[in-house]
């Protein structure tokens, strides 16, 4: 199956229904607030019967823009955002529970969504403002979760779940929760085990320059993963004025695959078909344990400190087999471990002055230290067979530690300057000494100086207009400095590391502009951004006296733009006030010079942008609900440029169609159907040999294809 014309078709859709969603205005009237925070008390929800918070928010018109999805102005090159971050940040997840951040990584605010259920929440606001008493800064919006105050409350929810796969497999799962106060006491416990089958197929047709068949490959990977995951966030109020809390994660995310390959050679007369397997062995365990003390001062002046420890340990062995009628001869062995390990501790004092002002200063210290290993053997390695390499020559045996230790000094100046205007200001200074040891030993420092402003403006009570600058600095990948293993390809099993790799850095300039209708009936956001990007990281040329090779580097600078709209409106208006409607849409373009062609082109993988549209109708009087969401990325050949081979990546939406009936005793039924049009990636790579893709030579053009094939599941859901 082909990505075709449907995409098309969906994305005139898409700006049809954007378009019938701006071309409303007279639907709206003025809030008769002038507060930019929106809220939601639990009785709004009381007709749809949610089961979790996150099916409350599922309800609440533009949401995708407050939980960070308003497009590409967030993220992307040069940013330090997102979840593989290093440290904690002032932004992050933008998700607080009781007006207060989450001390976790893995464990934060929006994680707990689907775990709290939704008769402990007394309300939920969306923080459009800027304000001293955040806990975390630098999102357009913050979501606060206020559950409910009470002596004592419990509750148990539970979700009991199984996933039909397209190859026939039957898959349980899983969670339950606990949630409740007991006097001062808040606790929220959890396990969750959630399965993660996956059986890709996938097929890849091979030519050489002159346009003659080279070969067919024939593939089929087996994926058996259940993740078991257990969370605990405990929290205590020693009194009016303090306040602490402790929260705990462990996973046991074992992810072993296996692979079956079938080449069917062309070139060689008569043609040779070639069998191989690869059982590629996977354990992961990871834990991790956060806490805070807040404590309020007498003058309202806050003084907190949080620490993170956390620990991951990934171990991967792959081995492959050349299966004859009756052999099975092993030809290559690649063992690869991984121990990632964080220790943070943040601390801060905020307090007010001049009525309407506040400054927050604080320092954080974060602790990061990689151990990794790689050992590559190879039958046709020219060295002696070693049991260390699975009976195999040993090819390459690389071992490296790497430990970043970095200091976070902040202030942030936040000015309340009337009833509609905020600037917030932020300054950052970043110290931090990067040591590598092992195969190579070097240690560097680097300094940076980050500041960022933060202008809002509710031009009125529904609109509201919002500018931010912002300097910021990418964190760099621990295993882009050290040799790393390569699934993506199966004639290249490892790709070397940099140690000379410099953090990206960007200007990042956007500005946004919203629309909010009276009596919750939608929301629209479009947001424009320009990222000045410097260090571009890229692939670099690494290559040795006997071999072309790259790793990731920096090829210089480069720039990033682009429109993102955002479209949400319930049809109220029409009598139909259980029906909501979504959509987006982000267009995008990019610039950066090639290393190894000296052209100008797009960022690597950077496409042209995305859309997106969703549709829900709530019938409470029947007790249904039914849906779908849809998402696709912009046809146009996103790219990857390396030393020796280029490649060019397309993809079929993404979708999902959702129907529920709350029945018996609040117990929900849901069913689920996830690609049931079965999502295609494909992929065109060409190949260069006797040099790169400048000097070499064409040798050959793969285009593959792959899918999973789709998903049906049944949830039941209900809470005691």
């Amino acid at each position: 199956m082909r990505c075709n014309s449907a995409s098309n078709r969906a994305l005139s859709f898409a700006l049809l229904l954007g378009g019938a969603i701006f071309s409303v205005p007279s639907l709206a009237q003025e809030s008769t607030t002038n507060d930019s925070t929106v809220t939601y008390p639990a009785e709004f929800f009381t007709q749809y019967e949610p089961f979790s918070v996150n099916d409350m928010l599922d309800r609440i018109p533009g949401i995708n823009t407050a939980r960070g999805g308003g497009g590409g102005g967030n993220g992307g090159p040069g940013s330090s955002s997102g979840a593989g971050r290093r440290g904690l940040g002032l932004g992050g997840d933008q998700i607080l529970i009781n007006g207060r951040r989450t001390a976790g990584k893995e464990n934060e605010g929006n994680s707990q969504l689907s775990r709290i259920p939704a008769n402990q929440v007394q309300y939920i606001e969306i923080i459009r403002g800027t304000s001293g008493e955040l806990d975390v800064r630098g999102g357009s919006q913050v979501i606060n979760i206020v559950l409910l105050e009470a002596e004592s409350r419990s509750s148990i929810a539970y979700e009991i779940n199984a996933d039909h796969l397209h190859d026939g497999e039957l898959k349980p799962g899983g969670k339950v929760s606990l949630s409740g106060q007991r006097g001062a006491l808040d606790f929220l416990l959890s396990a969750e085990s959630e399965p993660r089958w996956d059986r890709r197929k996938g097929f890849e047709n091979s030519f050489l320059a002159d346009g003659t068949p080279n070969d067919n490959v024939s593939r089929v990977t087996t994926t058996d993963s259940q993740p078991l995951v257990f969370t605990a966030n405990l929290g205590y109020e020693f009194g009016a004025n303090d306040i602490a809390h402790i929260n705990a994660q462990y996973e046991d995310g074992d992810r072993p695959f296996i692979e079956e390959r079938t080449i069917f050679d062309f070139v060689n007369t008569p043609r040779k078909d070639t069998v191989q397997f690869d059982d590629n062995g996977n354990t992961s365990e990871f834990w991790e344990i956060g806490g805070d003390y807040e404590h309020t001062f007498s003058n309202n002046a806050r003084w907190k400190t949080l620490f993170i420890v956390n620990k991951k340990e990934d171990d991967n062995l792959r081995e492959r087999f050349e299966l004859g009628a009756t052999t099975r001869s092993k030809d290559l062995f690649l063992a690869n471990f991984n121990r990632y390990q964080e220790r943070i501790v943040r601390s801060s004092y905020s307090f007010a002055f001049a009525g309407n002002q506040n400054i927050e200063a604080g320092i954080e210290r974060a602790q990061t230290i990689l151990d990794s290993s790689l050992q590559l053997g190879l039958l046709s390695g020219s060295g002696i067979a070693s049991a260390a390499f699975g009976g195999l020559p040993e090819v390459n045996n690389a071992n490296a530690t790497v430990e970043e230790l970095r200091y976070e000094s902040f202030i942030i100046h936040n000015w309340q300057l009337n009833s509609r205007m905020s600037l917030e200001s932020t300054l950052i200074v970043e110290t931090s000494e990067i040591i590598q040891s092992g195969d190579v030993s070097k240690s560097r420092d680097f300094d940076f100086i980050r500041p960022k402003v933060d202008y809002r403006f509710d031009i009125t009570p529904s609109v509201q207009f919002r500018a931010t600058v912002e300097k910021d600095v990418s964190q760099l990948s621990f295993n882009d400095f050290t040799a790393n293993t390569n699934s993506g390809d199966d004639d290249q099993n490892t790709i070397a590391g940099n140690p000379e790799l410099r953090q990206e850095q960007s200007w990042r300039y956007d500005l946004n502009l919203e629309y909010r209708f009276n009596d919750d009936n939608g929301v629209i956001s479009s947001n424009i951004y320009y990222h000045d990007l410097e260090d571009v990281i890229d692939r670099v040329d690494v290559s040795t006296l006997t071999k072309i090779q790259s790793a990731n580097g920096n090829i210089g600078d480069g720039e990033r733009y682009g429109l993102s709209l955002n479209g949400s409106l319930r049809l109220g208006f029409i009598n139909q006030p259980g029906i909501l409607i979504t959509s987006g849409l982000t267009l995008e373009s990019s610039s950066v010079t090639d290393p190894f062609l000296g052209i100008d082109r797009r960022l690597n993988r950077q496409g042209r942008g995305d859309y997106s549209l969703g549709f829900r109708h709530d019938m409470p009087t029947r007790n249904i609900n039914y849906g779908f969401t849809y998402r696709n990325s912009i046809l146009d050949n996103r790219k990857v440029f390396d030393i020796d081979r280029i490649e060019s990546y397309n993809s079929n939406p993404f979708s999902i169609l959702f129907v529920e009936y709350q029945g018996w005793e609040g117990i929900t039924l849901r069913f689920e159907a996830t690609n049931p049009h079965e999502n295609v990636r494909c992929r065109v790579r060409t190949r260069y040999t006797g040099g790169t893709i400048s000097t070499g030579n064409l040798s050959e053009i793969e285009d593959s294809c792959s899918h999973n094939g789709e998903k049906y599941a049944i949830k039941l859901r209900g809470t005691f």
